[in-house]
């Protein structure tokens, strides 16, 4: 994260202009993105013609990319709130740290539809979402442990090992881990990995404990948790008007060497009474949190040996990554619903279908520290996207680039440079329709 920079918060308007009109559009409602991830305009721009008749658009400034780790987020909130009140109907945010907490803040002083931010801290607090899982759904909640000082001088940990240990908060599985035993553990709370990102990443989250919490902000930063087994789903969905309603559950395939993420393929191909199971799930936690008029998306893992549905996460906003696997499969795209969730509206999902069967987002990534020597130009990512209609590609990296420190940036196994979103009629048909796609994405990468 980047310093803050006061002279760069603020509002970007449709047609490039930082000033703000006096009042909402009659004809269009305004909703306003904090905070707004590298997702957030290619999505919109892709279904531009399901949404730009009702709505426009507003761009909260910084970007999620360019958060400053020590941003003031008394200032900022005070800030937004003051620019944007009587100009917007909504905001929304589909970033994980900090816009998802920024979004309720200010939907909430500005009394917009949206979760208070005080429920989405705890949401976003793993050790205290954990709390509300294991009262109201103890058989899919694992066992776990807060860690302190202790278990890092010792290595003890009160629900033995093997263990999964994250942070309380983080994203992108940064410093989440399987370890095996004391030592392991010890080793791992030891690295200077970690005390750099309790420093720097979660400074901002102990702000937001501080404001939105009566959770202290010690240094008990990290969770163990007994590990789940079998195949890991990501289940999305909203609240509204009393409602939790399900969107789509997608397949999350992760490489069975690294544990990195590969794809997420949706429909997801576990057993219909299982998904349904899932459902049902979903809606209890999602009520008992108190989560409200909000997307949510639960990460979950089924273990077809004992037919355990365990829950790994839960995260209280849109997951902008899948925006148009919905729409390539069930002919609604997310971001249309979560304008209309912002708005305090009624998101549908249609009678009919989309053009595929099953579409996926796929995760290009390196296993090896390397230097990016090429990337493709804006006309070949064009071209590649051409050879299929609905594909959309992410380019993550630039020409002379390092991607070495996977701690820092991942899961410590990996490193993502780019991102393909396809669709197709089958599961084999995407093979090799993504092959064709690589094929066609001259990316150049030297070894460190």
């Amino acid at each position: 994260m980047r310093r803050f920079e006061a002279n760069r918060v603020g509002l970007a308007l449709p047609g490039g202009s930082r000033r703000v009109s006096a009042f909402v559009s009659e004809s269009r409602q305004r909703i306003c993105f904090v905070l707004p991830t590298h997702w957030d305009r290619r999505q919109l721009e892709h279904c531009r013609g399901r949404w730009a008749e009702r709505f426009e658009i507003v761009w909260g400034e910084p970007s999620d990319w360019d958060c400053p780790w020590d941003l003031d987020l008394v200032a900022y909130v005070d800030h937004m709130t003051a620019r944007l009140r009587g100009r917007i109907s909504g905001v929304t945010s589909s970033s994980d740290y900090p816009g998802a907490v920024v979004a309720g803040a200010i939907a909430t002083r500005l009394g917009l539809a949206g979760t208070e931010p005080r429920t989405l801290v705890a949401c976003a607090h793993k050790y205290q979402a954990r709390l509300v899982q294991q009262r109201v759904a103890p058989e899919a909640t694992p066992g776990f442990a807060l860690l302190d000082g202790h278990a890092a001088r010792t290595g003890e940990c009160a629900i033995g090992f093997p263990c999964f240990v994250k942070p309380v908060k983080s994203a992108y599985s940064v410093l989440a881990r399987r370890l095996e035993d004391a030592a392991a553990l010890r080793r791992f709370l030891a690295q200077p990995a970690v005390a750099e990102f309790c420093r720097y990443y979660l400074h901002l989250f102990k702000q937001m404990l501080e404001l939105y919490s009566d959770v202290p902000a010690d240094g008990r930063l990290f969770l163990a948790e007994t590990v789940l087994h079998g195949s890991q789903v990501t289940v999305e969905g909203w609240q509204a008007h009393g409602a939790v309603h399900v969107l789509g559950i997608s397949d999350s395939e992760v490489d069975p060497e690294t544990g990195s993420f590969r794809r997420f393929v949706f429909p997801s191909h576990v057993a219909a009474p299982v998904q349904e199971r899932m459902r049902e799930l979903a809606g209890r936690v999602v009520e008992a949190l108190g989560l409200r008029e909000t997307f949510f998306n639960i990460e979950m893992m089924y273990d077809a040996a004992t037919d355990h549905i365990g829950i790994i996460e839960i995260n209280p906003r849109l997951c902008g990554q899948f925006g148009d696997l919905y729409e390539k499969v069930l002919g609604v795209h997310s971001y249309e619903m979560a304008l209309e969730l912002a708005a305090a509206g009624r998101p549908r999902l249609p009678a009919g279908a989309g053009t595929y069967a099953v579409a996926a987002s796929v995760p290009l990534r390196l296993f090896a520290p390397a230097r990016v020597e090429r990337v493709p130009t804006v006309r070949e990512l064009e071209a590649a996207e051409a050879l299929f209609p609905g594909t959309l590609i992410w380019n993550e990296c630039e020409a002379g680039q390092e991607l070495a420190d996977f701690d820092r940036i991942e899961d410590g196994m990996s490193c993502r440079y780019a991102v393909i979103n396809l669709g197709a009629a089958d599961r084999e048909s995407l093979e090799a329709r993504l092959g064709t796609v690589r094929e066609h994405l001259p990316y150049r990468f030297a070894p460190l």
